[in-house]
């Protein structure tokens, strides 16, 4: 591990100060960044949120799908937390904690924003950190490809129909050109350039070419990370300030369902008796978010300065400190597993 990785928390902690602060000092500049949009998509984020995610992109070995058969349990319960449980259960808490027990303190619009953000959340499984997880908790690092690359292909297709479903439930319009075409620029197109990119490096079968280039590529994945974050939280400086209360109530049902979601899946994973390496990456990535994209998504749909795209970065405030202390929980009772 290298110091970036070493001390994310610590990193993310600073850029979203730096976000915050830098915010406040500069409005002007940040209204202008965030005036550079095409078809509803802000260019500079797209830019950083493909710094970040390509990297990772070129990771993966679609070939690893065929070993698949070998261990399916572990897939099985990633891909069944991801689409069966995850983002109704992140639903329902929205609804539950906005429409009913702190309908007091939100107005409905900014309610319906709220949950329509954690919705993006829930029905966006991650992508990026997930071998970051992988690693700590010394996961299986062939397994763990298999499960990003199978969970990247449903998410090509499963993505827009719930996200649009959840979000027509809780009776938001839902432009699809707009969610599609972000599904396509965050999750297709990365994929197809990492993919690419893999074939030529590994073309003639030197895999230490690969090996140099992803390592070259790892610096500039989690500077397009703090990066992205720096901007995120600048576009919601004034907002942060002002309304700090609205950023605890909505950390309040995202930590819930982190937490839970983590519990039910670890659980489950001890009792298909899964081995530690195959268990805990499973639960990490079935547990994480891939908020580069539900960001993004949320920026589209309802706008930069929207309690959408608000929710979708308190995830991002919420996301790396919670993943971390599950990492640390997981080492600690690796005993618990027989591998």
């Amino acid at each position: 591990m290298g110091i970036f990785e070493r001390y994310m928390t610590l990193w993310v902690g600073l850029s979203i100060l730096a976000g915050v602060l830098l915010g406040n000092l500069a409005p002007g500049l940040f209204a202008a960044v965030a005036g550079l949009e095409f078809a509803h998509v802000n260019l500079v984020v797209a830019l950083f949120i493909w710094v970040m995610i390509y990297p990772m992109m070129v990771q993966i070995d679609f070939s690893a799908v065929k070993d698949v058969g070998k261990r399916p349990k572990g897939l099985v319960l990633t891909l069944a937390i991801n689409w069966l449980i995850k983002p109704f259960t992140m639903a329902f808490l929205g609804w539950l904690f906005f429409r009913v027990l702190f309908a007091d303190w939100v107005d409905p619009e900014s309610a319906s924003e709220y949950i329509a953000g954690m919705i993006l959340l829930g029905v966006a499984p991650c992508t990026a950190m997930v071998f970051v997880w992988s690693q700590l908790t010394k996961g299986d690092p062939n397994y763990t490809l298999v499960q990003v690359s199978i969970n990247d292909i449903i998410m090509v297709f499963a993505f827009a129909p719930i996200a649009a479903f959840l979000l027509g439930v809780s009776d938001i319009q839902v432009p699809w050109e707009t969610l599609l075409l972000s599904v396509i620029l965050y999750v297709v197109l990365p994929l197809v350039a990492g993919i690419w990119t893999r074939h030529r490096l590994e073309n003639g079968g030197d895999g230490q070419r690969l090996e140099q280039f992803t390592h070259q590529l790892k610096p500039w994945s989690i500077l397009g990370l703090l990066a992205t974050v720096v901007l995120l939280f600048g576009f919601q400086a004034n907002t942060i300030i002002s309304q700090p209360q609205t950023i605890a109530l909505i950390a309040i049902p995202l930590l819930i369902q982190t937490y839970g979601i983590f519990a039910l899946a670890y659980g489950t994973a001890r009792w298909l008796k899964l081995p530690h390496n195959v268990a805990a990456p499973a639960c990490m990535i079935g547990t994480s978010n891939f908020f580069e994209l539900a960001v993004a998504v949320a920026i589209s749909l309802f706008g930069l300065h929207s309690g959408a795209a608000l929710a979708t970065v308190v995830g991002v405030l919420v996301e790396v400190p919670v993943m971390l202390s599950l990492v640390a929980f997981a080492n600690r009772t690796r005993h618990w597993f027989k591998g």
